[in-house]
């Protein structure tokens, strides 16, 4: 068998074996980091970029915590999505199918949408770990049905999407009904102000793990921008799609109600495209995740429920048929694509109203390359900030023109501040001319 650099951790061999199925071999940064704190009891709180193995940095430390002989429920895991509650489930899964007789583990799902009484009726043995929504796993606890307060860990992944979801005050209760010396396992893209008060009534001078990203999003992303040149963005998306041939492709959208629209125009179209949104329910939800892991569809249209934690195998482009007003979604977004080191492209259709996003968006690092769609091929543009480059070196030509001050045969002290005075004074007069014509 093997080796893995996992060794250095001393795990259960089911554990090891189970990472050398999956084929890890070096820890990832945040696993390094997070996985003896874990290991250790210490609370932490761990910030990192998608797709830098988050998930199997508490998994595995949590698997290798659990005592099989107890059969309580030990840890805890919360996410705020449906689709996240269930893929983290199926990597322990994964690792618990290892464990030989008299080591193993039970874990159990629950999630909203689900049948409440079916969920109850397979409480009746506590498992090991759960995991789930926050609503439903409180849901649970409230019917006297799920057991939390014999919970020594309690792991809330996505923070800041829970606060935004408004499923905070349901860990909340939860984590009140856990023992005072619990080991709570925060993680967030980022943290908010009204996410603290939560963090420090359950964590008492926590561990704080931040993986700062070596570029903002994955190096093996290349960004296209396409402008939309008031034609029909439907159409732009359809062109793309077949311009670029995606093996997987992922659509965003800002509203459901654009989701459906673009998954309507594409369909009308002749493609066969998978919605994700939040109006679908539970069933229609499983249903499409399940043709999509089992590669039914090659597009997908979704909001930005699935641009955060949701591991889509095979994803080749992610399109923002809109950018999203908060430019941290941009990144979630297309970090669905280039993972496990392989490569992606990300494809943005813009209007003119987009510019100062993408500006910002440039600011941070995102390089874009300007193209668009003729016949069918795509066809590299000028850079769209060419023309302000240039009209901004001919306003400072201007100015140093119309400041000269004509240089006298023999400089006086004081020449160069007073040439400066000058400047100054022509482009506080040009300042207030543009303000005016605005």
């Amino acid at each position: 068998m093997t080796e893995t650099k996992f060794d250095v951790y001393d795990f259960k061999p089911f554990i090891i074996k189970a990472i050398k199925e999956i084929g890890f071999y070096e820890p990832t940064e945040i696993q390094e980091r997070l996985i003896p704190t874990v290991l250790k009891g210490d609370s932490a709180i761990g910030q990192s970029q998608t797709g830098t193995g988050k998930t199997h940095s508490y998994i595995l430390p949590i698997l290798e915590k659990i005592n099989p002989n107890k059969q309580e429920v030990q840890a805890v895991i919360t996410a705020p999505t449906r689709e996240l509650a269930s893929q983290i489930y199926q990597e322990i899964l994964k690792i618990t199918k290892h464990a030989s007789e008299g080591e193993e583990i039970t874990a159990r799902n629950f999630i909203g949408g689900t049948d409440k009484q079916r969920a109850i009726e397979k409480l009746k043995t506590q498992p090991h770990i759960v995991v789930g929504t926050p609503g439903r796993l409180n849901d649970l606890v409230k019917e006297q049905a799920l057991f939390v307060h014999t919970a020594k860990m309690l792991v809330v992944d996505e923070a800041d999407l829970m606060l935004d979801m408004g499923f905070i005050e349901d860990v909340d209760q939860m984590g009140a009904k856990m023992p005072g010396d619990l080991q709570m396992l925060v993680f967030s893209a980022t943290i908010p102000e009204k996410l603290k008060p939560f963090l420090k009534k359950y964590m008492e001078n926590p561990k704080y793990i931040h993986i700062e990203p070596k570029q903002l999003t994955a190096a093996k992303i290349q960004h296209y921008l396409i402008p939309s040149r008031h034609r029909d963005k439907k159409a732009v998306v359809f062109e793309a799609l077949n311009a670029f041939n995606p093996y997987l492709a992922i659509v965003f959208t800002n509203t459901k109600k654009m989701a459906e629209e673009v998954a309507g125009a594409l369909s009308h179209r002749g493609l066969k495209v998978a919605r994700i949104h939040g109006d679908l329910s539970p069933r229609e939800r499983k249903k499409m995740m399940k043709q999509i892991k089992d590669l039914e569809f090659q597009y997908i249209v979704a909001t930005d429920l699935a641009a955060r934690g949701i591991d889509i195998q095979g994803i080749s482009h992610v399109i923002n048929y809109e950018l999203p007003s908060d430019l941290d979604f941009y990144v979630h977004r297309v970090g669905r694509t280039a993972r496990a080191g392989f490569s992606g492209i990300a494809l943005t259709i813009y209007e003119t109203s987009d510019e100062d996003a993408l500006n910002k968006l440039e600011k941070l690092g995102i390089e874009f390359k300007n193209v668009d769609l003729k016949k069918g091929e795509v066809i590299e543009l000028e850079d769209r900030n060419k023309r302000k480059k240039r009209q901004r070196q001919v306003d400072e030509a201007a100015l140093a023109a119309q400041a000269i001050v004509k240089k006298p045969k023999k400089v006086k002290p004081g020449y160069k501040k007073k040439m400066k005075y000058e400047i100054d004074k022509v482009k506080k007069r040009q300042n207030r001319i543009k303000k005016r014509d605005k």
